[in-house]
């Protein structure tokens, strides 16, 4: 079988960051990575679930809704993917990305579509630790720039 584009991208060098991961005709998928991968240290279960709701909530609700396309998590628990339509621009893209970000920082609250008949598996949330892994990496977006968006190959 032919070998995926993510599995091309070197993950012994990848940091934490936001990347261009591929361009689809009119979808961008960008990896933002929020852990180290292989690093030891890894988005947990309820964190990710919470991040997941509260993210893809943010995404559909804002400036760009009509371009998501898809929000979700990464099977190695070391980030998410955010799949747009190419209009809204890469510099948009990462605002957005900071924008939802500080959303989940100071989130207090329900967690949208947290009730039983909204949610495969509504107890596993945890929003102080999602809470933390946002401002972990928003640490790091908020002094990135469309130009590193681009993975690194040595």
């Amino acid at each position: 079988m032919k070998r995926i584009a993510s599995f091309e991208v070197n993950h012994d060098i990848l940091q934490e960051g936001m990347y261009i991961s591929r361009i689809d005709g009119d979808i961008v998928t960008y990896d933002i990575r929020m852990k180290k991968p292989n690093g030891g240290d890894y988005l947990a279960n309820g964190a990710i679930h919470t991040f997941e709701h509260l993210f893809a909530t943010f995404a559909r609700n804002g400036e760009f809704s009509e371009n998501v396309i898809y929000v979700g998590p990464m099977g190695c628990r070391t980030g998410f993917y955010l799949l747009l339509r190419e209009k809204v621009g890469h510099e948009d893209a990462l605002a957005l990305v900071k924008d939802a970000f500080r959303f989940i920082v100071n989130f207090q609250g329900e967690i949208p579509g947290s009730q039983p008949y909204e949610c495969g598996n509504y107890k596993e949330h945890d929003l102080q630790s999602a809470k933390d892994d946002a401002r972990e990496i928003l640490s790091i977006l908020e002094h990135w720039s469309k130009e590193e968006m681009v993975y690194k190959t040595e």
